[in-house]
């Protein structure tokens, strides 16, 4: 016995086929009474979309995936919010993948990727070179984030860190402080992401006359607040001597923030923060955070217009976008 088909929901609810396929989708421009309608009659016949019989009627599955690190980091669990919303108006679902950030599982990723269930996959890398990218998917659209290298097969949206972590450092300076750190790199591998803003770091201090000393460097074990504080726990146990600090992101700021606070260090007034990201956090914490703030919106519109282009043919060189950010200034490092 066969399972209800969107004909038999369009026919229940007394509306087309169209209008189901909208609801089913999440398409936003769909009224609030007539979405209920339509789920009633979902609800009611227990209907399941048939993602092969989409593929097969339309070539299509209405799929795309957003691969990651790890939904924990709050970007990630941000930028995941505002694709899944912004998706809906090109008439796609959002499946979320995580690679934790390792070789491995970004291999895993690209050898299969829920194979013939998504159309095309937005991804930010971590450990893959931009060549082994290249190299190992060519049957779907892809889109990168971020700031690994892209092949020139690739389309790729990212902001600009080396400059944004120039303006951070700049604005530190500018309020007058001078033994400026840095917080929550990796030790021993440095990530594409971590090398771009401590070149932007450096590049502000030379330009300001001030010297870039590797004992401000303060190295993370992970992107996490609670290795951040161990971080500088010990780093001013060995006599870190800053009077302002630079973080790799919001996490790292936080858990600065933590271990300074434990130290008796006030915030700003001894030591300077930053943060990265401007996660929803940053404006909640004690002292609040100033930050970079990437366009979370930006990226995700061109990111999904780039996928939507390939998916619907567009198979040129990759396009390599920048998008805006900007420094917001709070409490942690006032103007």
């Amino acid at each position: 016995m066969r399972g209800p088909r969107l004909q038999d929901v369009a026919e229940r609810a007394g509306v087309s086929m169209k209008t189901v396929s909208n609801v089913v989708r999440n398409y936003p421009h769909v009224s609030p009474q007539m979405r209920a309608r339509v789920q009633q009659a979902i609800d009611e016949l227990g209907y399941r979309p048939n993602v092969v019989a989409r593929r097969l009627a339309t070539g299509r599955t209405g799929f795309i995936a957003l691969a990651f690190a790890d939904v924990a980091i709050p970007y990630f669990a941000e930028l995941s919010r505002a694709a899944s919303r912004a998706a809906a108006g090109f008439e796609y679902r959002v499946l979320l993948e995580e690679t934790d950030a390792t070789l491995e599982g970004e291999r895993a990723l690209m050898a299969s990727s829920e194979a013939g269930l998504i159309d095309g996959m937005i991804f930010q890398p971590s450990a893959m070179s931009s060549a082994e990218i290249a190299r190992h998917r060519i049957d779907i659209p892809i889109v990168l984030l971020g700031e690994t290298p892209a092949p020139l097969t690739i389309d790729r949206v990212m902001i600009d860190n080396i400059a944004a972590a120039r303006e951070i450092t700049r604005h530190l300076i500018a309020s007058g402080r001078r033994r400026i750190g840095f917080v929550g790199h990796e030790a021993s591998s440095l990530t594409e992401t971590s090398r771009q803003r401590l070149l932007g770091y450096q590049e502000a201090l030379q330009e300001a006359g001030l010297a870039a000393d590797p004992s401000r460097l303060v190295a993370s074990g992970a992107v996490a607040a609670s290795e951040a504080v161990d971080a500088v726990r010990d780093a001013l146990d060995g006599g870190l001597d800053v009077d302002a600090l630079v973080c790799r992101d919001d996490l790292a700021a936080i858990g600065t923030l933590r271990a300074l606070q434990e130290r008796g260090i006030r915030v700003p007034d001894d030591v300077a923060v930053t943060g990265w990201d401007d996660t929803r956090l940053s404006a909640v914490t004690f002292p609040s955070l100033t930050t970079v703030s990437p366009d979370i919106d930006t990226i995700v519109s061109r990111a999904l217009t780039l996928l939507d282009e390939r998916i619907r043919g567009y198979d040129g060189v990759g396009r390599h976008e920048i998008a805006p950010h900007r420094i917001v200034v709070r409490e942690s490092a006032p103007a």
